[in-house]
């Protein structure tokens, strides 16, 4: 391997897959990644809050009636 693995190849969300494969190779990929920068300090915090009226609209779908079984009797509950 190459000695910077393409960016593609090292994204966590899919290197342990590449790792897998054998594409990528598993000390490579912690070389990489023990070689990038710390930048916690440069974070910004977020803040996000959900209003409960929110969630009761979640609650508010319509729902079918069911239709009656063949014959017009309605099926049991």
């Amino acid at each position: 391997m190459a000695d910077q693995p393409e960016n593609k190849l090292v994204d966590k969300r899919v290197a342990s897959r590449y790792v897998r494969k054998g594409v990528l190779d598993e000390k490579d990929y912690e070389k990489h990644v023990k070689s990038l920068p710390d930048l916690a300090d440069q974070a910004m915090p977020i803040e996000a809050s959900m209003d409960s009226d929110d969630f009761d609209d979640l609650d508010d779908v319509d729902e079918e009636p069911e239709s009656p079984a063949p014959g017009g009797e309605t099926p049991p509950a």
